[in-house]
């Protein structure tokens, strides 16, 4: 009975293995194509004859990326939009979590402001408003424009409020015994143990801030302004608008297909990305499912 046992437990990992093999691969695909892609020669990107691997490997259109000043300034743009943007979100998601994982007892006004904060998950004001406000405030064609609007993302704040709310509150109890504030509280106690939730609401943010592009069109009046990703939507929609381009770079997309220029902007537009997730994956596992932390 126990090797019947074990020979069915070798059948259901081998299973197992090979169909996670199987939907890793199907997900590697894409990247691996649009990688070999943008390595290929123009003939050959523009037959469509390459599939995983390069063919006629050159790295053309990657040297006429790094020297594009354009697509320089648009991922730096993009950089320090995450960088501010994801501080100030993190700030607001603990500041405003914490409180409101309190019970009645010690918050009076909490169930107030969870509704106050779950009624904007549902209902907005719409763009024209936004923008209104954008510009009466003098925040177009700024950095600010892409940040401040989206400060405060309730939907991580929910999912970091019912983790608080898995924590032992003996742990609080005994910090308040000793002589802890809030603040300690929360540094020391809350955010330590909390570290799963944190790296899962962090890898949102960033994937957020780093893909938004919708804003970027709207609030940034030139293409200068653009953070990467309104950035290479434009080129991709507009198929290379030459208002974007010098005649230095007409004159080398002669030797650069602009499939293989497109493909290749696409790829490093997601590269910090992937480089980001395998970091915070462990946590990310363990982050999803909120609330893992029981008394």
């Amino acid at each position: 009975m126990i090797h019947k046992a074990d020979w069915k437990r070798k059948i259901f990992i081998l299973c197992n293995t090979l169909f996670l093999t199987l939907v890793t691969l199907i997900s590697i695909f894409p990247i691996v194509h649009l990688l070999a892609v943008s390595l290929s020669s123009n003939v050959a990107a523009n037959a469509g004859v390459v599939k995983m691997i390069p063919v006629g490997f050159t790295l053309e259109a990657y040297k006429f990326l790094m020297e594009k000043s354009d697509f320089l300034i648009a991922f730096g743009i993009s950089l320090k939009r995450v960088a501010l943007g994801t501080t100030i979100n993190m700030v607001m998601v603990i500041l405003t979590a914490y409180p409101l994982s309190k019970e009645k007892s010690a918050f009076k006004a909490r169930t107030f402001y969870v509704w106050f904060f779950a009624f904007t998950m549902f209902f907005g004001g719409g763009l024209v408003p936004a923008y209104i406000v954008i510009q009466r405030t003098g925040l177009m064609n700024t950095l600010w424009a892409l940040v401040i609007p989206g400060a405060l993302n309730v939907w991580n704040m929910v999912m970091l409020l019912n983790f608080f709310r898995g924590i032992p509150k003996e742990l609080e109890e005994a910090a308040i015994v000793d002589g802890a504030n809030h603040f300690t509280i929360l540094w020391k106690i809350y955010l330590p143990v909390s570290k799963p939730a944190l790296a899962t609401i962090l890898l949102f943010t960033i994937v957020g801030h780093w893909n938004a592009w919708f804003d970027g069109m709207i609030y940034m009046n030139s293409p200068a302004s653009y953070p990467l990703q309104t950035y290479l939507y434009t080129l991709v929609t507009q198929n290379f608008n030459k208002k974007l381009l010098t005649m230095d770079d007409i004159e080398r997309l002669k030797n650069v297909s602009e499939k293989t220029l497109q493909i290749a902007q696409i790829f490093l537009g997601a590269l910090p990305i992937m480089l980001v997730y395998p970091f915070l994956q462990k946590y990310f596992i363990k982050g999803i499912v909120v609330g893992s932390v029981k008394e």
